[in-house]
């Protein structure tokens, strides 16, 4: 049985997934549609790694 993290990083790559076939659908979206899968996956490998992990948030404005 998966955990919450393993389901989590299954959809957000789902989602990269789905984000490149629009980008291969629509030539004038396929660089933001692959920088977005880029970052979907990118969380998925981290949310694999430390699921735990806290990101470092920078709340100040300045």
């Amino acid at each position: 049985m998966p955990t919450h993290a393993q389901l989590a990083a299954k959809l957000l790559r789902d989602a990269a997934t789905f984000f490149r076939n629009v980008g291969a659908q629509n030539p004038d979206l396929a660089e933001a549609m692959d920088e977005n899968a880029a970052v979907y996956e990118q969380v998925a490998d981290l949310t694999e790694a430390d699921p735990l992990r806290e990101l470092p948030l920078d709340d100040d404005p300045d």
